[in-house]
């Protein structure tokens, strides 16, 4: 069995009125092998989130307003940094990031700061069509280009990072509208980040109801492609944790 690139990592779950699927997410997270510490962080629900992400076993942080899901990961980035995580993953607490998958994405931090499950890698079945799917594969050729490898699943919220990652992101990452995927990985390419992907399945939701519609889809596409240009002007970090590469140079 190979190594793994860490030493201790953290599962950050955002999570905003999931008390249907936060539960049972949160304890087939810890049910893993590997024994993951799980933070559940209750972006403002208005429902019983936090009550039952703590019944499942999950160390939950509670933030008393909804900021979104960037605003969510930079507090649970803040919190692995202080507590001395080497590396963090983002699972959605809806249950789509399918638990299993979550030490194949962690173990490609060996030679990425960045690490990107894919949901359209030759793996699984999940399909996207229409303006949402065109925006996916514009903003995927952009960023595969700037990363100088081939992506193509950049608005994946399945993303492990490690420690120069985490740096990063404490850094830069943006609670606005696809911050926390476009804009904070061009951010994290043009400061230097090395990232790559993993090929991963996906599920349906195991609870709530889905948000995408066909307008909403429209709309998606003109945000992304403003989000991109918008993400392009934004100044570079200045993180000093090595990369994996420059490491072991």
């Amino acid at each position: 069995m190979s190594i793994p690139p860490y030493t201790r990592a953290l599962v950050i779950m955002p999570a905003w009125n999931e008390e249907e699927s936060v539960g049972n997410t949160v304890r087939e997270v810890l049910a893993l092998r590997e024994g993951y510490d799980v933070l559940v962080v209750n972006d403002g629900s208005q429902d019983s989130t936090a009550a039952v992400a703590a019944e499942a076993g999950a160390v939950v942080l509670d933030l008393p307003y909804n900021l979104g899901v960037g605003g969510a990961m930079r507090a649970g980035f803040k919190y692995a940094k202080r507590n001395g995580y080497d590396a963090v993953i983002q699972v959605d607490a809806d249950g789509q990031h399918h638990p299993k998958e979550i030490s194949r994405v962690l173990a490609a931090l060996v030679d990425a700061d960045i690490a990107i499950g894919a949901r359209f890698a030759d793996r699984g079945t999940y399909k996207v069509s229409g303006p949402r799917r065109w925006a996916m594969v514009l903003l995927a050729k952009v960023i595969s280009g700037l990363a100088h490898t081939r992506l193509t699943d950049v608005t994946s919220g399945f993303k492990a990072a490690n420690r120069r990652g985490i740096d990063q992101f404490i850094d830069h990452y943006p609670a606005e509208y696809l911050g926390d995927t476009i804009d904070s990985l061009v951010v994290a390419i043009r400061s230097g980040c090395v990232i790559t992907q993993v090929p991963v399945e996906m599920r349906v939701r195991q609870g709530g109801t889905p948000s995408h519609n066909p307008v909403k889809s429209a709309i998606y596409l003109g945000r992304s492609v403003f989000a991109l240009l918008f993400a392009l002007t934004r100044r570079r970090s200045e993180i000093r944790t090595p990369s994996p590469q420059l490491e072991r140079a």
